[in-house]
């Protein structure tokens, strides 16, 4: 075994009975096993749960904190992608960087190690959100991952301009292409560009889809089309996608089938789902979004994320995936353990795998990144919306929230 350089002591795994030691050699783990014996510096986790770091595999960090910029009367999409238009044409690089790092610093310590967010690249963006998102990038990555995906909000077609700016934006660093084809005014036109972009330059594409709760219209029938057509399974995700909510069972099932079989991956944006949908309904509003859980007992991948954070989208947030996932298993109405651990897997394992990678362990051997939970096991940290503690990713700590300290309780 190698050199130990830091101990990580009295750590609950997932799935096991007693509390482990995880020992780090530099950037990874050189040892997970009870009663290590060194003189390292170590960390008593005092038997809280250890993970691997969370993902946030769809969150829009050029667009955060704006709300106090926009006008807020009808809570409607069609509001929100209005208004933020407007304020973007007037971000510069200095502004999008402040504010999309208080957001990044947030889920840094609220756990999160991988995240990918869409930048828009449009004539009224310019690329100063894009530059701006790129130097968070760099800045951060000893805390976190970014994946920067460049996303064309507003549409391709009815949008002059936009598809050449993205083709330039993905030649300079953007890893991934996104869509949105409810904003388009030729919706598989807008399909098709992207997927050519994506072509061309080898990546994974996403699109936000199907945002509403009108059964008819959907575009998903278009991009599971061409992603068999260009064998681009498992390189595809979708999110929003809330007009499966409003099927029937039989429609859900054969819809959820479709995707699985075509690899297309669902992110569920609980937050914003809820905020923007079902507006129009007085009474026994439906919630809005789409049970991906459901997509995962098909044979699929399905994950959950955080979308927007103060703004027209969503205006409120903070960046806390276990929150999200705490809001979810409610509106979802799930409460067994195996329900709140399938729950759990989709901001870790079935997120990373919606990213294309495999999904993190604490194994010897593995990167040294590890999050604390003040939790025993996963599905009580989603139940009790358990905060993070600490964490380490590469062997290095990243951050430190110890547990609070009631003075005058009993246990003090």
């Amino acid at each position: 075994m190698a050199e130990i350089d830091f101990l990580i002591r009295n750590a609950q795994l997932s799935g096991q009975d007693m509390p482990v030691d995880i020992a780090f050699a530099g950037d990874r783990i050189a040892s997970v096993a009870s009663g290590i014996i060194c003189d390292a510096p170590s960390f008593d986790a005092g038997g809280r749960l250890a993970t691997p770091g969370l993902t946030e595999t769809h969150i829009h960090l050029d667009k955060a904190g704006i709300i106090a910029r926009c006008a807020l009367c009808e809570g409607t999409l069609a509001e929100a992608v209005r208004e933020t238009a407007k304020a973007k044409a007037a971000f510069t690089e200095a502004d999008v960087y402040a504010r999309a790092a208080k957001v990044v610093e947030q889920a840094i310590s609220q756990g999160t190690m991988l995240m990918r967010t869409f930048v828009e690249v449009d004539p009224r963006a310019g690329f100063r959100s894009f530059e701006a998102i790129r130097a968070i990038r760099r800045d951060y990555a000893d805390a976190i991952e970014i994946i920067i995906s460049a996303f064309a909000q507003e549409g391709l077609t009815n949008d002059p301009g936009t598809e050449e700016m993205l083709a330039e934006a993905l030649a300079n660093g953007a890893d991934q292409v996104g869509g949105c084809p409810y904003t388009d005014a030729d919706p598989a036109t807008h399909v098709t560009k992207i997927f050519d972009l994506a072509e061309r330059f080898g990546v994974n594409v996403d699109f936000h889809v199907d945002f509403d709760l009108k059964p008819e219209g959907s575009d998903l029938g278009a991009i599971i089309a061409e992603t068999k057509r260009r064998g681009y399974q498992g390189r595809v995700s979708i999110g929003h996608a809330t007009k499966l909510s409003a099927l029937g069972p039989q429609a859900f099932a054969a819809a959820l089938a479709e995707l699985a079989e075509a690899g297309i991956a669902l992110t569920v944006l609980p937050a914003t789902d809820l905020y923007l949908n079902g507006r129009e309904f007085t009474h026994l509003v439906p919630r809005g979004m789409t049970p991906g859980h459901r997509l995962i007992a098909a044979g699929g991948i399905a994950a959950l994320s955080t979308n927007n954070v103060l703004n027209p989208f969503t205006p409120f947030g903070d960046a806390s995936l276990m929150r999200m996932a705490n809001l979810y298993a409610n509106i979802a109405q799930l409460g067994t353990p195996d329900d709140l651990q399938t729950v759990f897997d989709m901001v870790c394992a079935q997120a990373e795998r919606l990213l294309g990678r495999q999904p993190a362990t604490i194994a010897a051997g593995a990167p040294a990144n590890v999050v604390l939970f003040d939790a025993e096991t996963p599905a009580e940290a989603v139940a009790t919306a358990a905060p993070a503690l600490a964490g380490w990713r590469n062997g290095t700590m990243t951050f430190e929230r110890p547990r609070p300290r009631l003075f005058g309780s009993p246990r003090t």
